[in-house]
């Protein structure tokens, strides 16, 4: 299928009965023995979110998801769905969004109004956007690969397909987490098409050399990615492992599911009460029945055991992958693997703002809407007519 399709949303009934009734006969373990979260979720958390997940109008969020233009196509012998929201402001400028994991295109549903619209959201109409905002594949509503090979490079191969199948020549990126990675590769795959990117979390680790001349500001980045990788990313240990024998849990258990995804959506994130708390909890319910009705729990998963065979894991090799087109970035504190500017210039080589907020983490589209919409409009507001 070459053709592009209209693709409502539509759960069947009995699943939503099926998911009642897991709910209602959850086998919990007893509480943590310690409060300080080093033994993951708490059992108080988890049963919030459960109860939470209870009350949940699914149809609700059937019914604004289908309210957006959504599609799907075959690109590279996978089905991948995605909304497509035209602006009606004439010379709209065409922009792909990528999400990341544990996410999902939900990080983005807030957004898309301010910027095809920018007008009705205190904007101006030259700062509109067509937007494309495509599922990862075996995330969401994308078919799930029942084959190897889906990596960050074969993805961005296919969006650069998408994006010529919807008829744009020239459009711009941006992404977070794997959205960050794969927005960089289609930037290195089609430099001419690619105008500008914007992301969230750079890709690229500091050298030696760049550890042993560190200032006092690194040494505290340096500081946070070592305490991350002590005891951070489980999950992508586990999913860069064993993804399959960690899949048979999130696909059968509702309650396994709303921990694996709950805890990362919480630790990633800025919970400073002046910060807004974070994610949600009604946007961590959201996105969690979205893995659940999809059963994507173990294919999602795949995309670290495909990445720990196939992208480069050292800072030398990573910084080959030279990104030349126009780069924005900003850089939220809760981010929990954070990146120095001079690092990122080793990948980065045309890096045109570096801005650092002052809270959000490292779910921008979720925690702080209103500063990424401004900073897309302000990125890509230099690259528009050239």
């Amino acid at each position: 299928m070459t053709e592009i399709e209209s693709f409502p949303v539509y759960i069947p009934e009995h699943d939503l009965e099926d998911l009642q009734e897991r709910l209602d006969r959850v086998r919990l373990p007893e509480a943590e023995t310690v409060q300080d979260g080093t033994q993951g979720i708490g059992l108080d958390h988890l049963q919030s979110l459960l109860d939470t997940w209870r009350a949940h109008d699914w149809r609700s969020l059937e019914a604004r998801w289908n309210a957006r233009p959504h599609y799907r196509t075959r690109l590279d012998g996978l089905d991948i769905a995605f909304w497509h929201v035209r602006s009606a402001e004439p010379g709209a400028f065409p922009l792909v969004l990528t999400h990341g994991w544990p996410g999902s295109v939900l990080e983005f549903q807030s957004i898309i109004g301010p910027l095809t619209d920018p007008v009705a959201h205190g904007g101006a109409a030259e700062d509109a956007f067509d937007v494309v905002i495509p599922a990862l594949p075996g995330f969401g509503f994308s078919e799930r690969p029942r084959e190897r090979g889906w990596t960050p490079g074969r993805t961005a191969q296919a969006w650069a397909e998408l994006m010529t199948r919807l008829g744009y020549e020239r459009f711009g990126a941006h992404g977070g987490d794997w959205g960050a990675s794969v927005s960089s590769y289609l930037a290195g795959l089609e430099p001419e098409r690619v105008a500008a990117l914007h992301l969230t979390m750079p890709f690229a680790s500091p050298l030696p050399e760049d550890v042993a001349a560190a200032d006092d500001a690194e040494k505290l980045m340096l500081a946070k990615r070592d305490r991350f990788l002590r005891t951070g990313p489980t999950h992508a240990i586990v999913q860069s492992v064993f993804p399959q024998t960690l899949g048979y849990s999130l696909t059968d258990s509702p309650a396994g599911l709303a921990a694996w995804l709950g805890q990362a959506l919480v630790d990633f994130s800025d919970r400073r009460p002046e910060a807004g708390g974070g994610v949600s909890m009604a946007q961590q319910v959201e996105n969690i029945a979205l893995y659940w009705f999809t059963r994507t729990g173990a294919s999602a998963a795949r995309w670290y055991w495909e990445s720990a065979r196939s992208t480069p894991r050292s800072a030398e090799a990573q910084n080959k992958e030279t990104v030349t087109v126009p780069t924005a970035f900003t850089l939220f504190p809760g981010e929990p693997y954070p990146t120095a500017r001079r690092w990122a210039e080793h990948r980065y080589r045309n890096i045109i703002s570096w801005n650092a907020m002052e809270y959000g983490g490292h779910f921008a589209g979720w925690e702080k809407p209103g500063q990424l919409v401004s900073e897309l409009r302000n990125a890509f507001r230099q690259v528009r007519d050239r």
